[in-house]
């Protein structure tokens, strides 16, 4: 079916995970199609692989079932595109030519889970995350600097760093430097 499609060619197949994997890597394909049931090294598993292997390679992955547990698992992989193996006489030239093409493909019951993940994700983010400019104050002020010595780096006014001070500890629902600092350290801003 993929080599019937004109200007496309399947550079190599695989019959297991392991050798997927050596494959992409050899080949660098547009796009690779990977059964989630694969002997030796399971779809998960190698479409990590194959994206750590090939960083431009897309993957598609092929299922017979599906769960919105496995769908999560598959796209913090890096896959982007899932279609079930019931749908792939109708719609695996579309989902190839959607990746190929830098888009994602997901089947209609796979896309209302991933849909459904991605706007629990955003409702996790804090509502407080720093802009980088501000994370750039927060850094300099945990590692000690005078708000003067924070406008010298950072190249702006004396009380632009002062606004950016007031700006942060009221988005962060703090009260001094000292739980400036902690905040720093426990985001990773600054290390200890």
């Amino acid at each position: 079916m993929l080599e019937g499609r004109r200007g496309w060619r399947v550079c190599a197949e695989a019959s297991n995970g392991r050798e997927a994997i050596q494959k992409a890597r050899a080949t660098k394909p547009d796009v690779a199609v990977v059964d989630i049931g694969m002997p030796g090294l399971g779809g998960i598993e190698a479409t990590r692989q194959i994206r750590k292997a090939s960083p431009g390679t897309e993957v598609l992955i092929l299922s017979a079932h599906g769960s919105e547990k496995l769908a999560r698992e598959l796209v913090d992989a890096g896959a982007r595109g899932y279609l079930l193996k019931e749908d792939a006489d109708e719609n695996l030239l579309a989902a190839v030519d959607a990746l190929r093409r830098g888009k994602e493909y997901f089947a209609p019951k796979v896309a209302e889970w991933v849909a459904r993940d991605r706007r629990a994700q955003r409702a996790k983010a804090p509502r407080n995350a720093l802009t980088p400019r501000q994370r750039e104050t927060v850094q300099l002020l945990a590692e000690g600097k005078s708000n003067k010595e924070v406008a010298a780096t950072l190249g702006i006014s004396i009380k632009t760093v002062e606004a950016h001070r007031a700006n942060i500890m009221m988005k962060l629902n703090l009260h001094s430097v000292t739980e400036l600092v902690h905040y720093a350290i426990r985001n990773e801003i600054v290390h200890t």
